[in-house]
């Protein structure tokens, strides 16, 4: 049922996408393998609380996380969190690991890390399920704010 919405709602929008079928994965370098795709091609769909029922999705590339910091800045509030996956699952009628923007129960705002470019991996709905598109046609698609709002894993690590 997820995967049909996600997959309505992509073809509502026009764009060509490839849907891609796999299996269970365990790591972001299986994942990438299973699709066909590099890691940095694939393009996380993460939730993030602003405030009581106002939330936003983030692309971030796999190999990247959000920058905290540089998210808090670029929306110029003082405070944001992730929702647990009850919550994430509620706002979006989405299980985390395949939450996707297209075809969430609410329109909420996207923003894409500068890094989520060519052609990308999204999830499509489902777990194993992932769209190839482009990612120029997803942030038009989507009227997404492109913007630098992520860190390597090892710089934030790093920074702890």
């Amino acid at each position: 049922m997820s995967e049909e919405r996600a997959t309505a709602a992509l073809d509502e929008t026009g764009i060509d996408y490839t849907i891609v079928r796999h299996g269970p994965v365990t790591s972001l370098a299986e994942a990438a393998e299973a699709r066909g795709v590099e890691p940095r091609q694939i393009a996380k769909t993460l939730v993030v609380r602003r405030g009581k029922d106002d939330y936003l999705f983030v692309l971030v590339p796999g190999e990247r996380q959000i920058s905290w910091p540089k998210l808090r800045a670029l929306l110029g509030v003082t405070r944001l969190s992730m929702p647990n996956a009850e919550t994430a699952r509620d706002v979006t009628g989405y299980v985390r690991g395949t939450i996707t923007p297209f075809g969430s129960l609410h329109v909420w705002p996207v923003i894409a890390d500068a890094r989520v470019e060519g052609t990308i991996s999204i999830g499509a709905g489902a777990h194993g399920v992932s769209a190839q598109v482009s990612a120029v046609d997803v942030i038009r698609a989507l009227s997404a704010t492109v913007a630098d709002v992520t860190s390597s894993q090892a710089t934030e690590a790093t920074q702890s």
